[in-house]
């Protein structure tokens, strides 16, 4: 029986942290057992925001992998490759732009709220304009069932499902409508309370070592109404709790829930006991990051095997595309 498909990626524009672990990675480490996993490092999307400063895109590209890898992406279980080693990834760009209506990309929630919240950037861009119709390519191309997905990233998928209908009618039945899969983690907030992002600078990164892990989560911000040591705490806005909450025991949870609310427990200690499950948790990836980074070689094999499986579908995608369009 043919495995069902799922394809998801992500870009290279800084280094990944807990948010980026927690929210996709653990994610796709349990479908690659299940389903036929396509993974990979959408390197050409890195400049719908980046495109002044390309300096570090290679870097980010290396350490995104070797992260993915210490993390239990298994090669031999999931395609993993890079956007940019698939030109077919810009020829289908090129053809679904020719059928979206502009109006479909002004109304993308996130073209507004960028631009608002970088605004030390010029993104009044073609290529940010239309860099949804490049993501419905990198999608569509490899024609899967699911795409792993935040909540917050569901407007993306509708709008690749639109693109893919507005072809199949123009044309013929050439791309399935991919559903999303949802991520168990949608939101994990950073050291000052926000969602952790690396534009927030408020992110614990997967290549952060033990002392910098420890020292940010020392810094963390608690519930603001514990001023002194004895005063009672709320651990339901509290991000520290939150962290507990992904990865703490449910004796140790019901622990700082009660020991937070009558001041037995200090922000301090609170802190130390979530540090060291963390610090538990990511070890075994620091050992991982560590052979990697010795081992270059084993990287690059990877990325070449990786982007060969994926050009084949690419490349059969792409026909079946312009016999529809008749090109």
């Amino acid at each position: 029986m043919t495995k069902k498909r799922v394809l998801s990626g992500m870009q290279p524009s800084g280094l990944l942290h807990l948010g980026n672990y927690l929210g996709a990675l653990e994610n796709w480490k349990g479908l690659q057992n299940e389903f036929d996993c396509y993974f990979f490092v959408a390197d050409w999307h890195a400049l719908s925001t980046n495109y002044a400063d390309t300096s570090r895109i290679r870097e980010f590209v290396r350490e995104l992998l070797i992260d993915w890898l210490a993390a239990e992406i298994d090669p031999s279980k999931a395609t993993v490759f890079v956007q940019s080693r698939i030109p077919e990834h810009a020829i289908l760009h090129l053809l679904l732009s020719m059928i979206v209506p502009v109006p479909w990309l002004e109304r993308n929630p996130t073209y507004k709220e960028k631009q608002e919240e970088i605004k030390e950037r010029d993104l009044s861009t073609y290529g940010f304009l239309g860099y949804p119709v490049l993501q419905a390519a990198d999608i569509l191309l490899y024609r899967p069932d699911f795409v792993p997905v935040g909540k917050d990233q569901l407007p993306h998928l509708e709008l690749t499902r639109e693109i893919a209908r507005r072809f199949n009618s123009l044309y013929k039945p050439v791309f399935p409508e991919p559903m999303e899969h949802l991520t168990k983690f949608p939101k994990v907030l950073g050291t000052d309370g926000r969602k952790m992002s690396k534009s927030y600078g408020n992110t614990i990164n997967l290549s952060d070592t033990e002392p910098v892990v420890r020292q940010k989560l020392k810094t963390m911000v608690t519930d603001p109404a514990r001023v002194r040591r004895n005063d009672p705490g709320n651990p339901d806005i509290c991000p520290v709790y939150d962290f507990h909450k992904i990865f703490s025991t449910p004796a140790v949870q019901q622990q700082i829930n009660k020991e937070c609310r009558t001041a037995a427990i200090g922000c301090i200690d609170c802190k130390k006991l979530v540090a060291d499950r963390i610090v538990e948790r990511m070890t075994p990836m620091w050992e991982a990051r560590a052979a990697l980074i010795k081992n270059p070689a084993r990287l690059d094999d990877i990325v070449e095997d990786g982007s060969k499986r994926a050009g084949q579908v690419a490349h059969q995608t792409l026909q079946d595309v312009n016999d529809a369009i008749k090109i």
